[in-house]
């Protein structure tokens, strides 16, 4: 005698729309209430959006795939808070877009390196890794020396983030932008970007 459940098994198309529907409202139990928890919609305290040289560096680290080895989302878990620091919070990629959690780790996480190492640490490590990590498969990246940023451009990124997602700059900020970044290379402003990650929670050993 069949039951319904060889029923559905030998009709693929109604278990196919049963499969959706179960996953969809799993989905949306899960999703959904995040989006009315503060803990995860509004900034930690102190949490600041990105300032103009440290936005134009970010937009460098995206655009050169760093996240593609180096995550910035550190677990709750021993092993990981022990090496990197307090885990990550939900409050503190608010104004993170994209965001670069990532789960690959070629290279270690990133969340907490703000303030690890100096401004000079950071820029021979981006010239040539090998010469302050001997075993570092990680490439150079040169260019960044040569290539100036440009202030027009941070200016307008500035602008579509207050009108478009409410991050509070203020005018005399996207004003000033282009002036803030004159003169300064990628280099510079990717230094400037790692120096401000994770610092917002002071937790770091």
């Amino acid at each position: 005698m069949s039951t319904a459940h060889g029923k559905v098994e030998k009709n693929i198309g109604f278990m196919i729309i049963l499969i959706i529907l179960f996953v969809s409202v799993g989905g949306l139990v899960q999703i959904v209430p995040l989006f009315y928890m503060q803990s995860t919609t509004q900034p930690v305290e102190g949490l600041k959006p990105y300032d103009a040289l440290s936005l134009a560096g970010r937009d460098v680290y995206v655009r050169e795939g760093c996240y593609l080895c180096h995550s910035q989302m550190i677990r709750p878990f021993r092993a990981e808070t022990e090496r990197y620091g307090h885990y990550s919070v939900a409050g503190e990629f608010v104004y993170d877009r994209p965001f670069q959690w990532g789960s690959k780790r070629t290279g270690p996480d990133l969340h907490r390196v703000g303030g690890r190492y100096s401004d000079d640490w950071h820029r021979l490590h981006l010239l040539n890794p090998r010469m302050v990590v001997p075993e570092s498969i990680m490439p150079g990246y040169p260019w960044l020396a040569e290539n100036t940023v440009d202030g027009a451009t941070v200016q307008e990124r500035m602008q579509m983030l207050k009108n478009t997602y409410g991050h509070p700059y203020t005018d005399e900020e996207i004003a000033k932008a282009p002036e803030t970044v004159a003169g300064k290379t990628e280099m510079d402003a990717v230094i400037s970007y790692l120096q401000g990650l994770g610092k917002t929670i002071q937790t770091r050993r």
